[in-house]
């Protein structure tokens, strides 16, 4: 019996032998073609950013039958997206959530107000669901980025044309009127906070190179470029300032007051809030304003966010290292290309 049996044992080898093959064939296959898969997919030609634009386009018009002016507004708004990933160096393909959130972190920063933060979101989640939708991307990485909470205020930015109201209005036969409109075309023209104006010194400009050195929070120093009209305004102050009160210790300031210090803060808020009454102005201003407004106008003219950042003196997020990337010729041509002031011949 023992002797009949060993013939059926040894069949059994060679069977689990074939089987054992063949399940490593049908895993190798597997393999091969994931493989094979994962290859393609890297190799596949990444969609091209004017293409993407194009149909983007369409896409809006068509299937969204968005109005011409939103379709601008959209694309508009995800230049700005654009910009900021090109300094990245990220492809709008491989976009995270984390990336739209420094990205978000960087809007709320330099001070643009949360509807205009939330518009600018919008725009760029219906931008990454037409991606999704097309097949260009397998996740969309906007789909858990969260927009601020509006407020019923509105925001305190100033167009151009009210800024231009506001220091027209300034009487310049006055004893302080051409110090006034040189204080408020720095103050627009360079996106200083209100301490930063009132310490600023003769010894900090650089009018020939157009820019001037700030100190900031933390004592720390920065350059800004400065406009055409704001360099003006500022040599027309000078003789008059020249010729007036300078106390011993003071010689250094730009802005004087009539006692002979540098202006405080709270005469510039005066200054500000006076100006508004007389031009019958409804918004609630303060010396901020103009520095949320320069921001803001050079976000909506193009500039790159951390360019602006740079200018403000902000520290972002996780985004502190970016700031070595911007030279000063770099910062200029910002400046020079998307504020306000340089685009209006004066």
């Amino acid at each position: 019996m023992e002797g009949s049996r060993l013939p059926n044992k040894l069949m059994f080898g060679p069977l689990i032998i074939c089987i054992l093959i063949c399940i490593l064939l049908l895993n190798f296959n597997n393999f091969v073609e994931e493989f094979g898969t994962k290859i393609r997919k890297r190799n596949r030609k990444r969609p091209i950013k004017k293409t993407i634009i194009i149909k983007y386009k369409q896409y809006l018009k068509l299937e969204k039958s968005l109005s011409a002016n939103t379709v601008e507004a959209y694309l508009t708004d995800l230049d700005k997206l654009f910009a900021f990933l090109e300094l990245e160096n990220i492809h709008f393909a491989d976009v995270t959530l984390e990336n739209l959130e420094t990205f978000s972190a960087g809007l709320r920063d330099i001070g643009i107000h949360p509807r205009s933060q939330a518009r600018i979101l919008s725009g760029i989640r219906s931008f990454f669901r037409f991606l999704l939708l097309e097949d260009y991307i397998q996740q969309d990485p906007s789909e858990l980025l969260e927009s601020p909470q509006i407020g019923k205020h509105l925001p305190d930015v100033l167009t151009v044309e009210e800024i231009d109201t506001l220091i027209g209005s300034i009487d310049r036969s006055t004893r302080e009127g051409q110090r006034n409109r040189a204080i408020l075309e720095t103050l627009y023209s360079c996106g200083l906070r209100v301490s930063e104006l009132c310490n600023l010194k003769l010894s900090d400009l650089y009018l020939k190179e157009k820019f001037i050195k700030v100190e900031g929070k933390g004592s720390k120093q920065r350059l800004v470029p400065i406009s055409s009209r704001a360099i003006r305004e500022l040599e027309l102050y000078f003789p008059d300032r020249n010729e007036g009160l300078i106390k011993p210790g003071y010689e250094d300031f730009v802005f004087i007051s009539r006692f002979g210090k540098n202006i405080s803060r709270i005469m510039v808020f005066h200054i500000i809030k006076e100006l508004a009454e007389q031009t019958g102005l409804k918004k609630t201003i303060s010396p901020h304003t103009f520095r949320h407004s320069f921001a803001t106008h050079l976000l909506e003219g193009g500039a790159n966010l951390r360019a602006i950042q740079c200018m403000l003196g902000h520290e972002s997020i996780g985004t502190t290292e970016i700031y070595t990337h911007l030279d000063r010729s770099r910062l200029r041509q910002e400046i020079l290309e998307h504020h306000p002031r340089n685009r209006l011949k004066n």
